[in-house]
């Protein structure tokens, strides 16, 4: 671990780096309302021991980076994408490999598009460019959401089982829900959180949908990896981008939900080494 905050024009970005600078870079971008934490430190190293520089950070109202008044965030997706790019340039980095989960998928998109000439190859992980004829996330996500009550977000214990509960609810019949990891990791991001509740931000941007309709433009290398019980985005948006992206390959987790479980772990550092090896970057 070597955790750094950047500040490029006076936002504040929290970033962390695993392996040596001389390797080909990946950049991990997480998901809405998650630190970057939950790129587990193991399942990182791991992906750096295949010779890779990965770099994780924290997108804007999570963790230690720059966060807003709850209710009132000042950026949109667009400023959140460019964000990616700000940390290659902290980094000296001109080319990287992006890989992004759940929303971090599709400001990976964006940035596929916005600046092909700094991305090597993209991996979306639970992502979606959210065409209005793809299903919906499963009643019982809507439901969850819709009736968790009211969270202190300044009491630990409140947002851990905050935490467990979400987190119980996206796992997949395949994995058994792993209740202590997830404790472990909802207690380090509560402590090193400068506003927990500014990550509710995230359900209130706007823009995106400029490029989301475009993915078929989207022209460097692409895997796709998407669980077939996911319930916020059901498999069938992972099926439309390996769909829509030229040239896409999609690596179906059978019975995973909306995760990235250790029990996949092998799988999908094993595929990620082999889409960012050399052969794949001019392809």
């Amino acid at each position: 671990m070597n955790e750094r905050l950047i500040e490029v024009d006076g936002i504040k970005i929290c970033v962390d780096s695993f392996g040596e600078p001389i390797n080909p870079a990946i950049l991990l971008i997480m998901g809405a309302q998650s630190s970057m934490i939950w790129w587990e430190e193991e399942f990182c190293q791991r992906l750096a021991d295949a010779g890779r520089y990965v770099i994780r950070y924290d997108n804007r109202d999570v963790g230690r980076s720059t966060a807003y008044e709850p209710g009132k965030p000042g950026y949109t997706f667009e400023n959140m994408a460019d964000d990616a790019i700000k940390v290659l340039d902290a980094y000296k980095i001109e080319h990287a490999h992006f890989v992004g989960m759940s929303m971090g998928g599709m400001l990976t998109q964006m940035i596929a598009l916005r600046n092909p000439e700094r991305v090597l190859t993209i991996t979306l992980l639970s992502a979606s460019n959210f065409a209005p004829h793809l299903p919906p996330p499963e009643e019982r996500i809507m439901d969850f959401f819709s009736n968790m009550g009211v969270i202190d977000w300044t009491n630990e214990q409140s947002v851990v089982e905050f935490a467990i509960d979400r987190s119980r609810i996206l796992v997949g019949s395949k994995h058994l829900f792993d209740e202590g990891k997830v404790d472990i990791l909802a207690k380090k991001e509560f402590d090193r959180s400068y506003n927990m509740a500014s990550m509710g931000n995230h359900a209130l941007l706007t823009g995106g949908e400029s490029y989301l309709v475009r993915t078929n433009e989207i022209s460097v290398p692409t895997l796709i990896v998407h669980g077939t019980e996911d319930p916020i985005i059901p498999f069938q948006h992972g099926e439309n981008l390996a769909n829509e992206i030229p040239g896409a390959v999609l690596l179906t987790l059978e019975g995973t939900g909306h995760e990235l479980h250790s029990d996949d772990w092998d799988l999908i550092i094993d595929s990620i080494a082999k889409h960012t090896s050399i052969p794949n970057w001019f392809s």
